[in-house]
């Protein structure tokens, strides 16, 4: 999977899906209604990290493979819904 550009992509969209997932589905009920803010600075943080890099690796894969403009577009967009990351996979697999 990682042999490729957008075997790379794919990778880190699983990461940065994931990393929102447990923030949207754990780390925000923690703050809200347990009142632990921390768990969303933490979790936040790497998501936020992991968002920069994924942001990085679209830009790359973008070069190297000479996407046309609404793939990169698109695989911005998809990083703010929540399973967006896994319908764009089931389309970048066939360009792997």
């Amino acid at each position: 999977m990682l042999k490729t550009p957008i075997g790379r992509l794919r990778f880190m969209g699983f990461f940065e899906g994931f990393s929102l997932l447990i923030l949207v589905g754990l780390a925000m009920p923690l703050k809200y209604w347990f009142n632990i803010p921390e768990a969303v600075t933490v979790v936040g943080s790497i998501h936020g990290f992991l968002f920069v890099i994924y942001c990085l690796v679209i830009a790359y894969v973008t070069y190297k493979v000479r996407w046309k403009w609404h793939w990169p577009v698109l695989s911005f967009i998809v990083a703010f819904i929540p399973f967006g990351n896994i319908a764009l996979d089931t389309q970048l697999k066939k360009f792997e």
